[in-house]
This record gives C-alpha cells, structure tokens and sequence, in this order.
C-alpha cells in the first residue's frame, strides 16, 4: 500500500516524495506498461494503482483502514480496461494518477506556510504531469527525477491544445493558492503580536500560545518554524512568567 513510514516535514522532502511515486507511476505505464496491463484484469475486484517513494509501483487493493494513511488513488481503474482503446485507457489511468500525486503531496504539506505552499506547487509544476509523458507530450528522459528543469523559461510551459490537462490543472491550485490565502488574512488580519504589537502578515512566520492564545511574531519570541515543529505545547514568555510567580 501506499503507506509512509515518516512524513515528509519540509518542502525538499516532500517533493523528493513525488517525484518518487512520480517516477513509480510513470514505469508502470510506460516501460512496465505490459505487465501493467496484465494486472489490471477487469475481473478483479476494485484494483488502484499505487506509487512508492523509492520509484516502485503497485497495483494492490484500497486500503482497508478508514481513514486510510493518505490519501487513494482512482478506485476500480481495472473495469474499464477492456471497454477501452489500450492508449485511451492508459491516458485515463494517467489522469487519474496526477491527481492522486498532487493530492498526496498538498496532504503531506498541509503543514506548510503560504511561502511554503507556492514553492512545492512551483517545483511540481515544473514537472510533465504523468498524462503529458504517456501521451508523449514531453519525452520520458523529462521525468527522470533529478533532471534539471529550472532552466526552463516561462514560455515553455504555454501549449494550446496540447497543454490543456496541464493548463486546468495549474489554474485550478493557483485559485485554491488564491483562496487560501484570502482565507488566512480574513482569520488573522485584526490579529497583533502579543509582544511588538505589530498587524498580521502572511509573509511572516507567526506562533500561537496554547495558554492565553496570543500570537507572536516567531522573531519576537526567538523561535524558528523548525524549533516550533518540536514543541508540543508552546507558552508565551508571559505566560511562562505569570506561572513562575508565587
């Protein structure tokens, strides 16, 4: 199963996890695609197709535990093997499989800052998109992980047809980014630091205590969003103060 042993934590980790199942995904249905095809018998019960991090595949049953570990992928890709074009087919299963990949990734980033956030996105997006490969939209050599996209400019990634699953795809994490962000700045925008007073920005690092429920610039209170992620229960030096005294 799709299982994780220790969440990816940062940004690099988690996109190291991608491009891992990626990687899995794309073999299965390029170089492995026969022997793919042969497991996928629509006789079976709902079968999914599962990318591991060390760039192997899986086709296995669903998880049986609710809620399962992360997220699943396409259930019962099998069934519509036969009624299908073997191309026509593949590209559905393809589909189905970046949506998967995308939402595994933003699931084990849901603890990442805005910044944070758009970066991920901005790494993935440089990426072919497993359709794109198995439709021969961009070479295969594209998807070798490790390969070194960040030369490419801006205009490379503008396809009319061709590019349409591509195009959908990026807007519609672009406005989830948008409404996301809205979002965060309706909740915190009266919200002042408990220490320097100052207004609420996203663009900051920021640190909630459990205690008084004040919030503080992690600047002001010297802590890191590294050092934040080790503590359990975090206390304001207010607090830490009030409870020190006789």
């Amino acid at each position: 199963m799709a299982s994780i042993s220790s969440s990816p934590r940062t940004v690099e980790e988690i996109f190291k996890d991608y491009s891992g199942r990626r990687g899995g995904i794309v073999r299965a249905l390029t170089h492995d695609v026969d022997e793919f095809y042969g497991i996928c018998d629509p006789e079976k019960d709902n079968l999914c197709l599962y990318g591991h991090p060390n760039q192997n595949w899986e086709v296995s049953l669903p998880a049986e535990e609710v809620p399962p570990e992360l997220p699943e992928p396409a259930l019962g890709i099998n069934f519509a093997r036969d009624g299908m074009n073997k191309k026509d087919w593949l590209s559905l299963v393809a589909v189905h499989s970046d949506c998967w990949l995308l939402s595994v990734a933003f699931y084990l980033g849901a603890r990442l800052n805005r910044n944070e956030r758009k970066r991920l996105f901005s790494m993935v997006n440089d990426l072919p998109t497993v359709f794109e490969v198995v439709t021969e939209r961009k070479p295969v050599k594209d998807m070798t992980p490790g390969a070194d996209n960040s030369t490419k400019s801006k205009s490379d990634k503008k396809r009319s047809s061709d590019g349409q699953v591509k195009s959908v795809q990026k807007v519609a994490i672009e406005e989830k980014f948008e409404d996301e962000e809205e979002e965060e700045e309706d909740e915190h925008g009266d919200t002042q630091c408990g220490s320097c007073g100052g207004n609420y920005n996203g663009d900051e690092f920021w640190i909630g205590c459990d205690i008084c429920e004040r919030w503080y610039h992690g600047k002001c209170v010297k802590i890191t969003p590294a050092k934040a992620e080790t503590i359990k229960q975090y206390k304001c030096p207010y607090c830490v103060m009030k409870q020190g005294r006789p």
